[in-house]
């Protein structure tokens, strides 16, 4: 699972370093409202989609295990990104008059490269206008950038993958104790770490006869936590300086659900109901000096600090159906939820009592 928290860190990387038309801190040349608009709605599946995917996997049966008995689960949850989140409106952000020109749409960050646009954006600071700029003495000045691509298409099925390494532990009075931990991985330059906590309480006998049959009922609630930095490399070029560059993303999800599994020497089918929300922060942190053209071959400079701060929140609704194959210690198991991002999650089990 290691390698899925690797493919977000990459993804992160990518995003921030990319060599194809240009990194996301070239949306800085923008008014800096306009920056905050436009990386944000570029970022908004990826943050989605994680905070979707993190709060999937957490369960494969409704049982819980006897006392100190355990499991040890690796899986992958993969959230599919809906094809209406591929692209975003540019016109429908309302961006400032400072943009004089720009496409109509936009690929974000898990769409496909294909749909680029090619034109990118202008923009037009009036003169004397920022007083950030040579004290507000200077021309008007104009800047192009594009956007980043899309790479969705590099992802498998297209959706944001997160990654799933849990133990679970019997505990008494039928609860049952859950750990998903990542430790951190990546270099000096990128890096990512995740972590997570459970609670099962299985609650059959509150309903009578049932406890005789393999029907197995219970409630859980579940939080996971993850944190991915970047540094954001110079690029010596394209008219900006960054020093001390660096982007850090927290995200957070929470679930409770009501869970039921029918339990059978082989096989199980279990599922589950409930409610899924979460948070994410995006921040982009160090000096970046740029670059603006003020005509006869002139360059005024700006200079911006810690100049993104971006939160996204989700919540809804979310339910599971799957099924998990048993050769006696060893599981196999897979499922499906539908929530905003529908999420595939599957992977294999060690589970002893």
């Amino acid at each position: 699972m290691k390698n899925s928290l690797l493919i977000i860190i990459c993804i992160f990387t990518f995003t921030f370093n990319s060599k194809a038309q240009d990194g996301l801190e070239n949306i800085l040349f923008a008014d800096i409202s306009d920056a905050n608009l436009l990386t944000e709605a570029y970022l908004r599946p990826a943050a989605e989609g994680f905070i979707y995917g993190m709060s999937s996997g957490w369960f494969h049966t409704a049982k819980v295990h006897k006392t100190l008995g355990f499991d040890i689960t690796i899986g992958a949850n993969l959230s599919l990104i809906p094809s209406d989140k591929e692209i975003f409106n540019v016109n429908s952000l309302n961006l400032s008059d400072k943009i004089t020109k720009n496409p109509i749409t936009s690929p974000t960050v898990l769409g496909s490269s294909d749909s680029a646009i090619q034109n990118g954006f202008e923009v037009t600071i009036p003169a004397n206008s920022d007083p950030t700029i040579n004290n507000g003495i200077h021309p008007e000045l104009v800047r192009n950038f594009t956007m980043p691509d899309g790479f969705g298409d590099d992802l498998p099925l297209n959706a944001a993958p997160t990654p799933s390494v849990q133990i679970s532990l019997g505990l008494p009075y039928q609860f049952e104790a859950t750990v998903r931990v990542v430790p951190e991985v990546g270099s000096d330059d990128a890096k990512g770490k995740l972590f997570g906590l459970g609670i099962k309480k299985e609650i059959t006998e509150w309903f009578g006869p049932l406890d005789k049959l393999p029907l197995h009922v219970s409630i859980m609630g579940a939080f996971t936590n993850m944190t991915v930095t970047s540094v954001i490399d110079d690029p010596s070029e394209n008219g900006i300086t960054i020093t001390n560059g660096l982007g850090e993303l927290k995200l957070d999800s929470y679930t409770v659900q009501a869970l039921a599994s029918l339990n059978f020497p082989f096989i199980n089918i279990y599922g589950g109901i409930g409610y899924v929300s979460g948070s994410s922060s995006l921040n982009i942190n160090g000096t970046y000096e740029l670059e603006y053209s003020g005509g006869l071959n002139q360059t005024y400079k700006k200079t911006l600090v810690d100049p993104l701060n971006l939160d996204y929140k989700v919540s809804g609704l979310t339910s599971t159906i799957g099924a998990r194959l048993s050769l006696g210690f060893f599981k196999i198991f897979g499922s499906y939820t539908l929530q905003e991002y529908n999420t595939v999650n599957a992977g294999i089990a060690f589970s002893f009592r």
